[in-house]
């Protein structure tokens, strides 16, 4: 799916090798090797916080850039931390794989939202210390989702990859996972202002999984300019493309510790809250992405054989033309709308929601003015036991239906379009204005 490669991202990790290989067997011996990673990527994040959280934190703000955000990679060789990166719903799990690999969207959102939740209430009952550790491991989470040597599904050693770039002698036999996750560098965010992510939990994590999706995809650019600079020796090059993930990583764990500190204090700033009040669906990715790539099986086969796009639709499935719909009243403009997904038939996105925060959901559904003209389409709005909320077929020469949806009850929602005729060669489909909407 051609979503943007979205605002940010991150980098460093710190899973060593021999936990990755042998996993919860051995009591790892390296799990420091890329601890330098999240010391650079934490203690950038930190200093860009509100006075009233560095006073709040006092001297747990050193520790968590120093100590703190290497707990999960410590739980069998500090084993009095490690009930700070385990799961009351999985007690006996001392080593959470999910801590360190991204998982799909469903099982991050839920890790999220367990130590957003625990750092928030150890906070509010006023134990600095405690709430300061749930947060070092909700940084090395994002850390290591974010991470190059953590963001290419199911090859952690690289392996694939080195058959799309074939290694030198010195690397053939060489697991790639630790060359490309070791490197020195620093993190300075500057006049970087952390976003407050929601005013409960639910709504924070949600927000939250988005921004460190988007770091996944942009720590995976990252992946082969550092082995490349590998192969030639060049660590300043390998550095520099680690240090870019680092980066965006560092915003997002601002965000995410800014947040879980204004939820603790319920402090919040009434401008942030009202850039909550809606969220644009057209950039979040749908659970039929489950590696944040659109898998084939999720393609759609007319007008052409492709998937989903935003911003643009494609003439003849290659030639990018702006989403331009036919509304009433011309109620969306003359001008190309950017925050709209094409769609073809038969096409189905279902998004995650956070229970109980938005009350509805606003979208317009309609065929493309200059292209749809001769299409036919059923636009189905469903719930995530597949029962239809809503549901208008709109022909060609017909303008466009809003649809408001109440979201009561639901965790997951769907946007469906099939065929509304057997001559589908026009069916240029197109989800215009997605917006996840709070009760006023």
């Amino acid at each position: 799916m051609t979503f943007p490669a979205a605002p940010r991202c991150h980098a460093r990790c710190c899973l060593s090798l021999s936990i990755l290989t042998i996993g919860m067997l051995l009591c790892p011996s390296t799990a420091l090797a890329w601890g330098g990673g999240h010391r650079s990527i934490t203690e950038g994040a930190l200093p860009v916080l509100p006075a009233w959280e560095k006073e709040l934190l006092g001297e747990e703000l050193a520790l968590l850039g120093r100590e703190h955000c290497l707990i999960p990679d410590m739980v069998y060789t500090k084993k009095e931390i490690a009930k700070y990166a385990m799961m009351d719903t999985r007690p006996n799990q001392v080593y959470l794989v999910e801590l360190h690999l991204p998982p799909a969207a469903p099982e991050a959102y839920d890790v999220l939202r367990y130590f957003m939740n625990k750092a928030v209430e150890q906070f509010a009952a006023g134990h600095v210390d405690e709430g300061a550790r749930y947060l070092g491991t909700l940084a090395h989470a994002l850390e290591d989702w974010g991470c190059p040597a953590h963001s290419v599904p199911d090859d952690n050693m690289f392996t694939l990859m080195k058959q799309f770039v074939p290694p030198t002698d010195e690397y053939r036999f060489v697991p790639m996972h630790g060359p490309i996750e070791n490197g020195q560098f620093t993190v300075d965010l500057g006049s970087y202002q952390p976003k407050l992510l929601g005013t409960s939990v639910g709504e924070a994590a949600f927000n939250l999984l988005q921004e460190v999706q988007q770091s996944t995809i942009h720590a995976r650019a990252q992946v082969i300019p550092i082995m490349q600079a590998l192969y030639a020796g060049d660590e300043v090059a390998s550095a520099a493309a680690q240090q870019k993930a680092g980066q965006v990583d560092a915003a997002v764990v601002a965000d995410a510790l800014h947040t879980v500190l204004c939820l603790a204090k319920k402090q919040f700033d009434q401008e942030a809250i009202t850039a909550l009040r809606q969220v644009d669906l057209s950039v979040r990715i749908p659970l039929e992405a489950p590696n944040l790539a659109i898998p084939q099986s999720a393609f759609f086969s007319k007008p052409y054989w492709g998937h989903a796009t935003r911003d643009v639709t494609l003439r003849d499935g290659k030639i990018p033309v702006p989403i331009r719909l036919k509304t009433p009243a011309n109620a969306l403009g003359d001008e190309p709308i950017e925050d709209a997904i094409a769609v073809g038939t038969t096409a189905r996105l279902t998004y995650l929601l956070p229970p109980g925060v938005y009350d509805h959901l606003e979208v317009w559904a309609g065929l493309h003015a200059e292209l749809g003209g001769t299409g036919d389409v059923v636009f189905q709005i469903r719930a995530a036991d597949g029962n239809p909320l809503a549901t208008e077929q709109v022909r060609g020469d017909q303008p466009a239906h809003r649809f408001t949806v109440p979201l009561a009850g639901q965790t997951r929602i769907q946007l469906v379009t099939t065929a509304g005729s057997r001559d589908s060669t026009a069916n240029y489909a197109v989800w215009a204005r997605p917006r996840l909407v709070k009760a006023d």
